[in-house]
C-alpha cells in the first residue's frame, strides 16, 4: 500500500488526485474503520491513517475518511476549540480549497463561502492569487494554506491577501516550514524535477520557507502569532489525532491603524 501511494501522489497531478478520490474515498474510509487513531473533522475512528509525503513519507498521516493531513486536523481543532469560525457570521476566503474542508464549509449557514484558485476543480472563481479580483477588506477569514511555496512571487500574493482581507479579519496562511532553517532558501536555476523535489520536497515548490517567514508576513503589514497549536494537546492525544508536534499555524491578523 504504501509503494502504490508513492507512486500514485508523484506521478499524476493533484487535479486528477482529487477527481479519481471521491471514488476510491468511500471504500477506504470503511476498510480503515477502527479505534486506534480519530479524525475530528469527520468524527470517525481508524485502525490506523494512511502513509503520505514526496521525499520521505510519513505514516499515519492521511486519514482514510476525509483524505486530510496532520495540518489539516491541527487548523480543524484549532478553528473548533479557539475561535467562532462555525458561529459567527463571516465572509470566508478560500484559496485552493482543500478537499477535506470544502464539503463542510461550503454547507456552513453562518459563512458566506467563496472558493479561489488558478487551476484547483473545487475552486469557483478561478483565477491568479497575485491579482485578485476581489474589492479591499471584503473578508473577514482567509484560509491559503501551502499555497505561497508554489508562487513565484509570494510577497505579492501576500500583498493581496493583505488587501482583500478585511480590518480586524484572520489570515491563515500555512506554508511547509523548516523550523531548523533561519532564512528561506530559493534557488531558480534548479529546474529538473527530480532536482527540485530533492531541494524543495516538491517538484512544484519555489523554495523552502525558514524563520524568517513570519517576518516577511510583518513586512506586509500583518500582525502574526506563529501558534504551536500542538503543544495545547497531551502526547496520547497528538497520537491518537495523528498531528505534528512542532507544526506551526501561521495565525495572521490586519488591524485598524
Amino acid at each position: 500500500m504504501k509503494i502504490f501511494i508513492k507512486i500514485l501522489i508523484n506521478s499524476f497531478p493533484r487535479t486528477f488526485l482529487i477527481w479519481i478520490s471521491n471514488f476510491l474515498n468511500p471504500l477506504i474510509d470503511i476498510i480503515y474503520r477502527g479505534n486506534k487513531f480519530f479524525d475530528p473533522i469527520n468524527g470517525k475512528s481508524y485502525r490506523k491513517f494512511l502513509p503520505y509525503g514526496y521525499v520521505i513519507q510519513r505514516d499515519n498521516a492521511l486519514s482514510p475518511g476525509t483524505l486530510s493531513l496532520e495540518r489539516h486536523r491541527l487548523l480543524w481543532l484549532y478553528l473548533s476549540n479557539e475561535t467562532s469560525f462555525f458561529k459567527k457570521k463571516l465572509k470566508v476566503l478560500h484559496i485552493a480549497p482543500e478537499q477535506c474542508f470544502y464539503n463542510i464549509f461550503k454547507n456552513l449557514d453562518n459563512i458566506n463561502y467563496t472558493t479561489y484558485d488558478l487551476n484547483s476543480p473545487l475552486a469557483k472563481i478561478k483565477g491568479d492569487i497575485k491579482k485578485m479580483p476581489f474589492k479591499e477588506n471584503s473578508f473577514d477569514f482567509i484560509l491559503c494554506n501551502h499555497v505561497l511555496e508554489h508562487i513565484d512571487n509570494d510577497k505579492k500574493a501576500m500583498r493581496e491577501i493583505f488587501r482583500v482581507l478585511n480590518f480586524n479579519g484572520t489570515a491563515i496562511l500555512q506554508v511547509p516550514l523548516n523550523q531548523n532553517l533561519e532564512k528561506t532558501y530559493e534557488d531558480d536555476s534548479i529546474t529538473e524535477k527530480k532536482d527540485r523535489i530533492e531541494k524543495f520536497g516538491q517538484y512544484d515548490h519555489q523554495r523552502v520557507y525558514g524563520l524568517d517567514y513570519f517576518d516577511k508576513l510583518k513586512s506586509i503589514g500583518f500582525e502574526v502569532e506563529p501558534l504551536k497549536y500542538s503543544k495545547d494537546f497531551k502526547k496520547e492525544e497528538i497520537k491518537k489525532y495523528g498531528l505534528i508536534e512542532n507544526e506551526i499555524i501561521p495565525v495572521c491578523k490586519k488591524l485598524i491603524q
